[in-house]
């Protein structure tokens, strides 16, 4: 379709939101990683659902792809390139993935899923980035619910 305006980005980080850190109860792990085993593979499908491109937005970086897509039943995806660490990283109480993601966006709109946003990274990226964000905080020790799944679907209507 000639002139259509691309989906918003979904940035997804992984640990907190996909791998929670609650109590449990999970399954036990038999991988490397046993962490892994926490991974709700319903997500998948409940994610590929999104009118949005999702791109991992994660220290696991082209490890998402082979750890955790498998799990979820998602295709490889995009993976954001995370800068050297600097100097400047966490000045003015902003997440050091903050100004990353807004570069990385180019002025789509974007949702982002992290357990460590904070008001000064909505603020931060309010007053940088031109076009609409949702950052949205996960509780990692749940992980993303039912209920996160819904402020994103809301969002992404508008």
């Amino acid at each position: 379709m000639t002139g259509s305006r691309p989906l918003p980005l979904l940035y997804l980080d992984v640990d907190g939101p996909l791998i929670p850190f609650g109590a449990g109860p999970y399954p036990c792990g038999d991988d490397a990683n046993p962490l892994l085993a926490r991974i709700d593979p319903a997500l998948g499908p409940l994610l590929a659902a999104l009118p949005c491109e999702p791109v991992w937005a994660t220290t696991w970086m082209a490890e998402a792809n082979e750890c955790v897509a498998p799990r979820l039943g998602l295709p490889e995806l995009p993976v954001v390139a995370w800068p050297e660490p600097s100097d400047e990283d966490g000045r003015g109480g902003i997440h050091w993935k903050t100004p990353a993601l807004v570069d990385h966006a180019a002025g789509r709109p974007f949702v982002w899923v992290d357990d460590e946003i904070t008001g000064a990274d909505r603020a931060w990226v309010a007053d940088r980035h031109p076009g609409r964000a949702l950052l949205h905080r996960v509780d990692p020790g749940r992980g993303l619910t039912g209920a996160d799944l819904d402020v994103l679907r809301a969002w992404l209507r508008v």
